[in-house]
């Protein structure tokens, strides 16, 4: 038999935990301290390393859990894809492993639904910017496929590679190549210092 397990997340140390899951049985909690906007959160990555197929984990409500409709949609599949159930205390939600089931299946597939969504409108607004840019004689071309130094900062903070590439949608190899390359001029920086002090 499983394990029940609790997640909590609070924004600051004086917050107060106790009514996230007041009352209910846990085998097992995580309690986070950090801002929704915060991309590193260990406790969280330490419960996921620790959950194991036939497990419930619980958690308060949807915000405590994911920063936004993507994060949560990744989240829940990483959780499922386990073999665990997922439950949101607040909105009374219930995500499974099991693909049979009907219910558990349709709200993940509304979730990617609600993320394409949002990223079709993002991407719509961005070409309608470029596009006003251009008539304005403001467009100053394609800007950089990777935003270097957010995924530095990522690495720095001893978030993944693969979890890095998640938060900055781009391909892990992306952010390999970026590593690489700063990797490398990190050495050349290093080689020419030690060159002009002999």
């Amino acid at each position: 038999m499983g394990q029940t397990i609790g997640y909590i997340r609070v924004s600051t140390i004086a917050q107060n935990t106790d009514r996230q899951l007041d009352g209910l049985a846990l085998d097992k909690m995580f309690e986070e301290h950090a801002s929704a906007k915060t991309m590193r959160r260990p406790k969280l990555e330490e419960m996921l390393e620790f959950v194991r197929e036939g497990d419930t984990v619980i958690v308060h409500d949807i915000s405590r859990l994911a920063r936004n409709i993507r994060d949560l949609h990744d989240l829940v599949e990483r959780i499922t894809n386990k073999g665990v159930t997922l439950k949101f205390y607040k909105e009374g939600l219930i995500f499974t492993g099991d693909k049979k089931d009907p219910m558990s299946s349709l709200l993940l597939s509304m979730l990617g639904a609600v993320y394409q969504f949002e990223r079709s409108i993002l991407l719509e607004r961005q070409k309608e910017g470029i596009a006003a840019a251009k008539k304005a004689g403001k467009f100053k071309g394609r800007p950089q496929s990777a935003d270097r130094k957010r995924i530095y900062m990522m690495l720095d903070e001893g978030l993944s590679m693969r979890a890095t590439a998640r938060e900055c949608d781009v391909s892990l190899s992306t952010v390999t190549r970026v590593k690489n390359e700063r990797a490398l001029k990190s050495d050349t920086e290093h080689a020419q210092g030690a060159k002009e002090k002999a």
